[in-house]
């Protein structure tokens, strides 16, 4: 099951005591226990990381190498916000492409990670292939790295805050049976979207900024290829319009 929601944080304390919160779940995340046992999240997200990821996961489903497992997950949560390639994973890792995979599907499959594909239609030098891996809860994710600094202190706060808005948007699509595909786009020439989701042949397309005060603006290649489309720029300021009711 996915961890607890921003919206069900807003119903049980209110919006403005959850708006508050945003940075502190960025860094602890939103499992059951740490919401509710303020003061003790450090402690309570490593053991829940420790008995639940190098425990109980490896017990439930076998896994021979729970070495590799530990070093997929670390070398996931370095690659947050970049594509993912399975075949780098294997060369960098020492093992081979259909392993890394095996335990990605499951790694999936237990709600730890989930992936989100690059989208790919009309123009020609859009990425093909790409797949990108985002973890439910940036506790957890925090946690695998052993780096629960303060977000004024952090050099990944822009991916974290990308992770975070992609998997409360995750929470919120499925909470509320929202019928509609997910994807991140990008070109070899480098031009991207963070975010975008299709509704039958109309594009919302995001981009997500940590601070309120950077701007952006929507490619104009996938502008013109795609005009039926809306764009937004997601920052602190309004995080609500994407993440809650």
């Amino acid at each position: 099951m996915h961890p607890l929601s921003f919206a069900e944080m807003v119903a049980h304390h209110g919006f403005l005591t959850e708006m508050r919160s945003i940075e502190h779940r960025m860094v602890y995340g939103y499992y059951p226990d740490i919401v509710s046992h303020q003061g003790k999240e450090l402690r309570l997200i490593k053991s829940l990381v420790s008995s639940y990821l190098y425990k109980d996961l490896l017990m439930i489903e076998q896994i021979k190498k729970p070495v590799l497992l530990e070093k997929i997950l670390k070398a996931l949560a370095m690659q947050l916000g970049n594509e993912v390639s399975y075949h780098e994973l294997a060369q960098l890792l020492g093992s081979d492409k259909g392993t890394i995979e095996k335990y990605i599907d499951l790694l999936e499959k237990v709600y730890v990670i989930f992936r989100l594909n690059g989208f790919n239609r009309n123009v020609r030098n859009e990425i093909k292939k790409g797949k990108k891996v985002y973890f439910y809860d940036t506790g957890v994710r925090n946690a695998i790295l052993g780096n629960f600094s303060p977000l004024i202190n952090r050099t990944d706060v822009g991916v974290l805050w990308e992770n975070f808005l992609v998997s409360e948007r995750r929470k919120y699509l499925s909470n509320n049976e929202v019928d509609c595909q997910s994807y991140f786009w990008r070109t070899t020439q480098q031009q991207e979207i963070d975010y975008l989701e299709e509704y039958h042949d109309r594009f919302l397309t995001f981009e997500f900024k940590w601070n309120p005060r950077s701007r952006a603006s929507l490619s104009k290649t996938f502008a013109n290829a795609y005009p039926n489309h809306e764009f937004r720029i997601i920052t602190p300021e309004n995080v609500h319009e994407f993440i809650l009711d």
